[in-house]
């Protein structure tokens, strides 16, 4: 899992079947401090999140099918969770 910022929405008139209904997230993966790092991913939503929400992705196929009730579906990244704060406890 990782936490990541939702950037942006993409809009897919044709898709699979098992993605119908099914909303498509731009995801910033981010540090727990809130710093962007890595490349921007496009995850499927389970939760109802949106712009600038920061979220808890699963990037396993097999996770990340689960978490839309969707077994067999191709689906690498999905949002399982709206992040509340993230609380950091100072190095040693």
């Amino acid at each position: 899992m990782i936490l990541a910022r939702v950037v942006g929405q993409v809009v897919s008139t044709m898709k699979r079947p098992q993605f119908e209904g099914a909303k498509l997230l731009l995801v910033q993966p981010e540090t727990p401090s809130g710093e962007a790092r890595g490349a921007t991913l496009m995850a499927i939503d389970s939760v109802g999140a949106g712009v600038s929400e920061r979220v808890i992705v699963v990037l396993e196929g097999r996770a990340a099918g689960e978490a839309l009730g969707r077994r067999l579906s191709p689906v690498d990244a999905a949002i399982v969770g709206i992040v509340d704060h993230v609380d950091v406890e100072p190095e040693q």
